[in-house]
């Protein structure tokens, strides 16, 4: 549905407008059907982005800074989401070798086996999108990385 009937506006100042209202749209629209899915699993997307991280560089360690820099969520709070995840026994908190000031990050057993579940269900994580061509959806990438990009 496009977004002008999704939110019942008949007129934006500009393309640029509606794009911006579009992204927004869209990306809480995605946000709530992973959402959803991770409910099912009694994750929340922060949760499920931490554990990701630290399933991605297992089995090494991640400071506490350098899993908050990663996060999809820049607002989130990783310490509060390392802890609700410790309660699960999904992740283990160590002290670090080098700095004791830093807390390092390790995905324990049942966090791998929980992923790994999860990966079994991944087309339904992202059967929203099942609407766009693998051509579509590298433009699509393209297009927000550039988004992004700093203008020179």
């Amino acid at each position: 549905m496009k977004i002008d009937q999704q939110i019942r506006q008949v007129k934006f100042k500009d393309e640029y407008q509606k794009l911006l209202i579009n992204l927004l749209f869209t990306g809480n629209w995605v946000t709530m059907h992973q959402t959803n899915v991770l409910k099912e699993f009694d994750l929340t997307p922060q949760q499920f982005n931490l554990l990701r991280i630290l399933r991605g560089k297992h089995p090494h360690p991640v400071s506490v800074g350098d899993a908050q820099e990663r996060m999809i969520y820049p607002t989130s709070n990783v310490t509060r989401i390392t802890d609700r995840l410790l309660d699960k026994g999904l992740v283990i908190r160590s002290g670090n070798q080098v700095n004791r000031r830093v807390q390092d990050l390790h995905i324990h057993e049942q966090g791998i086996i929980l992923l790994e579940t999860i990966d079994i269900h991944y087309k339904r994580l992202t059967s929203v999108l099942d609407n766009l061509e693998e051509q579509e959806a590298e433009l699509l990438n393209f297009l927000l990385d550039k988004i992004r990009e700093p203008k020179t």
